[in-house]
């Protein structure tokens, strides 16, 4: 499975020419990503909305934004 996490814009779109669709496109980096992340098996792309080193505090539910 392929992660998107903190993609924008354009480079959403780049990101997708090299690595392809993502499965699973988280738009921040929280601890609640991980439910859905196979830390084994699974490829995270980071955007550059996203620091791999820092896991907001805060969770959120993608999908329910408008």
């Amino acid at each position: 499975m392929i992660h998107f996490i903190g993609f924008r814009g354009e480079e959403y779109h780049n990101a997708v020419k090299v690595f392809g669709v993502p499965d699973f496109f988280h738009l921040v980096h929280d601890h609640r990503a991980y439910g859905d992340i196979d830390k084994d098996n699974d490829i995270v792309v980071f955007g550059p909305k996203a620091d791999p080193e820092y896991i907001c505090p805060y969770s959120d539910q993608d999908h329910m934004r408008n």
